[in-house]
């Protein structure tokens, strides 16, 4: 038995563990580049498309849509397949929706192939992070978890600026294909590092669904859709804010985006240490830490170097994804793979809420700062929630999956 694995799981040593998790985590590189390369190639597409920029907005809000009913849905539907062949089958799904994103002849093809590409997205991180959770000591699940989604915030951060720049010097869609090249390389490394596991039990998609349906995982996913909505409000309208209220060159935009990538890796990296050591109570702390942050956006966009480091924060509230996501499988109890793939559902909602709310506000002429102000509101409700959740927690959540759920070696 290596320190890695947890009492009953099968032996893999530490070089083992981190191929895996590196395979794992350059598939959520893919999804992430995918999810935002459309940002900053808008108006490539919409002149392409001979379409306006906002509808090009929808085409966005057509891959998020594809998450929410895609995740829950092919987790259970793929409930019976081990997981190894369910996280290579999402990501040729994955890799089809990309490849025909880039082939589209016409704006309303390429929105259904966005919503196709959105599909496999949520279940392939709830498939990953149990499988990245299972072959660690219980303490160490939520740093393993974000190491794997480390590779979504890495995205953010090289992902988006590379398909950006190629999109720019090629065509838009060679980023999609690009994308779709990645997601292919994720199937072969997962495949070649990933053992099949001779110990994992098949789950139950009726005993799932039965099992998902509890207040504690409800309540969970509710402080993601609405106490994440304010990262979302605040990065989506960063670009002109830079432009209207900063009063910067253009040319400062990718700075900007950088200092939120960076500001991601360091919070994905600080949401999965916070959980280790002080399990749910990390949500509130989170939550606590993005309120402060979202109050104070509005009065630092006023000077270049001043909204840069405010910016570097409003990233580290992607703390908030490991632990959620693990206290989802600590209450999920049998219904672990949807509650995960959910999980990410719950974020897309966020993703569609936080600029809604955040657009209604600059409309009504309370001006682009408004969305640090707006953004704070829902964490605080998010917290508002998670005292709900943490008054119903009648002891102490529950351990990572059963040993017979672990990862074994081939």
């Amino acid at each position: 038995m290596t320190e890695h694995a947890p009492a009953g799981a099968p032996q893999l040593s530490a070089r083992a563990v981190l191929l895996i998790e590196l395979a794992l985590a350059m598939g959520g590189f893919g999804i992430g580049t995918g999810e935002f390369a459309i940002m900053g190639l808008m108006p490539n597409v919409a002149q392409d498309l001979n379409v306006s920029e906002p509808q090009v907005g929808h085409v966005i809000s057509a891959y998020a849509l594809g998450v929410v009913v895609g995740a829950p849905l092919l987790a259970i539907l793929g409930a019976r397949l081990p997981r190894r062949i369910l996280l290579m089958l999402l990501m040729l799904f994955f890799a089809a929706g990309n490849f025909a994103s880039a082939l589209a002849t016409d704006y309303h093809a390429l929105m259904l192939n966005r919503f196709i590409a959105g599909l496999p997205h949520g279940a392939y991180f709830g498939v990953a992070s149990l499988v990245a959770a299972s072959m660690v000591a219980p303490d160490k699940r939520a740093n393993a978890v974000s190491r794997v989604m480390l590779g979504l915030t890495v995205a953010i951060l090289i992902g988006n600026p590379l398909a950006t720049w190629l999109g720019q010097w090629l065509s838009w869609r060679a980023a999609f294909a690009l994308v779709g090249a990645i997601a292919l390389l994720t199937v072969a490394l997962v495949f070649i590092h990933l053992p099949a596991s001779r110990q994992e039990e098949p789950s139950n998609p009726m005993r799932e669904i039965r099992a998902f349906n509890q207040p504690q995982v409800w309540l969970a996913l509710a402080i993601s859709s609405i106490g994440f909505a304010g990262m979302f409000c605040v990065f989506s309208y960063l670009a002109p804010t830079l432009l209207q209220v900063t009063r910067v060159h253009e040319a400062w935009i990718p700075f900007g985006l950088a200092a939120f990538g960076l500001g991601t890796i360091v919070g994905n990296m600080a949401g999965g240490w916070l959980f280790d050591r002080l399990k749910f109570k990390s949500v509130a702390l989170v939550l606590l830490w993005s309120t402060a942050v979202l109050l104070l956006f509005p009065l630092s966009v006023h000077s270049i170097w001043s909204v840069l480091p405010a910016v570097f924060a409003v990233g580290t509230m992607v703390a908030l994804a490991p632990p959620l996501q693990t206290h989802l499988m600590d209450v999920a109890a049998e219904a672990q793979t949807l509650a995960a793939a959910s999980n990410h559902a719950a974020f897309n909602i966020a993703n569609a809420l936080g600029p809604w709310l955040g657009g209604l506000a600059i409309s009504a002429g309370l001006g682009w700062t408004v969305t640090g102000y707006v953004g704070a509101i829902t964490a605080v409700l998010g917290l508002l929630i998670f005292l709900q959740a943490w008054k119903l927690q009648s002891g102490p959540a529950q351990t990572a999956a059963p040993a017979g759920q672990a990862v074994a070696e081939g």
